[in-house]
């Protein structure tokens, strides 16, 4: 069998986007190879010299994300619409375990331990990818009253504040993400204008206090709020100068430096013995120093090809489900990616966001990639029906 007979293989069993498909093979490559340079000294010293073990690790996940996004992206996706509602009640007893019974991994109560399989996995990554799903699903079948404030916007606001206080206390970044995927969502959803300002304005309000609040606690107190005092770290060592910018920031900035336009090229990252998670919250530097400005632009073009595309997506879909949700989760797959490469050259605060597709990870790469997969499910219904059309338009001729 020729090369060109197994691309049309695979092109007949990979339904939808080719250029999503294309954009998911890219990174989940960016991934693979900034991950085995990235962790090679942290293989060698935890694993006994085995310096493949995490490029390894990282090729099962990949692999198993792949077939996650297969699978999903089979089923038709009006089924995720009563999927939705489900993962959306279950998502809140979840959350509210992981707040009092969670694992606390740097004073934060992020991750729960499924039983038997003992895995852990973050139970905000599960919560984000519900509430989009309920949001579109809300949206959609309240089009007729989608002006009202009792029957429309309450019910939504409701929902969308429910979910993110919970995920607030322990992942104040991914909560802040998800309000501003929420109002993208509304807004598109044709929810007023008027009541997204003041929900708007009230989330600012509400996280300007925060943030005051915590810069301005004594450290005393600041010191038995647990994750509190990184936030207050994270906040103060934030656009400061060479003296007080944090040690993540600085060897971050020696990696973008050192890049150029071109990198060091692959494997010859030198920063990776000194930044702190070169391989996850920094991978972006890792990439720059790597592969220099040219890689980065090219992570940003992937990006931004995977918003452009999940727009036309959106416009084709005649179902405002298939709509909302498609353009849902690839907000909030870009939105984490671009904050993720801000905080890398020091844009934003430290936020400990993964970029979706590269950052090396388990259960979080299996979210984004069921993410990819109903996505793909619109894209497929879309082409689908598309082609009934042309036939029977060829059948009238």
């Amino acid at each position: 069998m020729n090369v060109t007979a197994v691309i049309k293989k695979i092109t007949q069993l990979t339904k939808g986007d080719f250029a999503i498909w294309m954009i998911v093979i890219l990174l989940s490559l960016f991934s693979m190879a900034v991950i085995y340079s990235a962790t090679g000294t942290l293989a060698y010293q935890k694993k006994g010299g085995h310096t493949e073990f995490y490029l390894f690790k990282q090729l099962l996940f990949v692999f198993v994300g792949f077939l996650i996004i297969y699978f999903c992206h089979l089923v038709d996706y009006r089924y995720y619409s009563r999927v939705a509602q489900m993962l959306w009640l279950a998502s809140i007893p979840l959350l509210l375990y992981t707040i009092l019974f969670g694992s606390d991994v740097n004073d934060a109560k992020r991750w729960i331990t499924l039983p038997i399989i003992n895995t852990s996995f973050q139970t905000s990554d599960l919560a984000k990818i519900a509430l989009i799903m309920f949001l579109a699903r809300m949206l959609s079948k309240k089009q007729d009253e989608i002006k009202e404030f009792r029957k429309a916007f309450l019910p939504i606001l409701i929902s969308v504040t429910v979910i993110c206080l919970l995920i607030f206390p322990a992942n104040l970044s991914t909560a802040a993400v998800l309000f501003m995927t929420s109002i993208i969502i509304m807004f598109i959803g044709r929810i007023k204008v008027k009541y997204i300002l003041i929900l708007l304005a009230c989330g600012m309000v509400l996280l300007a206090a925060a943030i005051f609040t915590v810069k301005n606690l004594p450290v005393s107190v600041v010191k038995k709020m647990g994750r509190v005092a990184t936030w207050q770290s994270r906040l103060e060592n934030y656009g400061g100068d060479d003296k007080t910018a944090s040690y993540q920031n600085e060897q971050a900035k020696i990696a973008i430096a050192t890049g150029g336009l071109f990198g060091k090229g692959p494997g010859k990252s030198t920063q990776r013995n000194f930044l702190p998670n070169p391989y996850a919250d920094f991978v972006y530097a890792t990439i720059i120093e790597e592969y220099g400005l040219f890689g980065a632009f090219i992570v940003i073009a992937l990006y931004l090809l995977l918003l452009y595309r999940t727009i036309r997506i959106a416009m084709k879909s005649p179902r405002a489900f298939g709509a909302l949700l498609a353009i849902g989760l690839s907000f909030s797959l870009v939105i984490q990616a671009f904050i993720n490469m801000a905080v890398a050259v020091n844009i934003f605060p430290v936020t400990g966001l993964p970029l979706p597709l590269v950052s090396m990870g388990g259960t979080s790469l299996w979210f984004t990639c069921f993410a990819f997969g109903c996505i793909l499910s619109v894209s497929r219904h879309i082409d689908e029906n598309e082609e009934i059309l042309a036939k029977e338009g060829e059948g009238v001729k």
